[in-house]
């Protein structure tokens, strides 16, 4: 298995893994932040979203128009890393999971024929914790599960049982 098929398919996995957990909490609830949190569904879904589109697609090569309308520029500033779940104002929840889905579906067909070549280079937005793109790829799915953690504690603080 190629370095690239391999990062593609830890990606795929941590978001399949999340996945199971934000399809269980009703659409209703995505804004709620439950006593005892500082953030709620929303901010965790559309951050997700966010930095997958950082990580694997922006660090890798440069934005581009269609890139608007994968995920708006507006978009990545409400769920940036600086951001406040508090802030999250301008989007549906069904706005942010279309988002979330599109970004995954993107990368994951964009990047299945990316140059091996290429991936050893250092990103084009660097990152202090790491200096090469197959290190970007590989960093997406433990940040992901990161915040898989999160929705996770999200979810039981707001009653549902545990998923295992």
């Amino acid at each position: 298995m190629s370095r690239l098929s391999e990062a593609l398919e830890q990606i795929d996995f941590a978001r399949r893994y999340t996945r199971e957990r934000v399809d269980t909490v009703p659409l209703a609830d995505w804004f709620a932040v439950p006593a005892g949190s500082v953030s709620h569904m929303a901010w965790q879904v559309g951050h997700t979203a966010s930095s997958e589109y950082r990580l694997c697609l922006e660090r890798l090569r440069p934005r581009t128009a269609e890139d608007e309308v994968l995920i708006p520029d507006g978009f990545l500033k409400v769920f940036s890393r600086e951001s406040l779940p508090a802030a999250v104002t301008g989007f549906t929840v069904e706005e942010i999971r279309a988002v979330y889905d599109r970004v995954h579906t993107r990368v994951l067909e964009e990047l299945a024929s990316y140059p091996d070549a290429d991936l050893d280079l250092p990103p084009l937005k660097p990152h202090p914790l790491f200096h090469t793109r197959i290190a970007a790829l590989r960093y997406a799915p433990l940040h992901e599960m990161i915040h898989c953690g999160q929705i996770a504690m999200i979810r039981r603080m707001l009653g549902q049982q545990p998923i295992w």
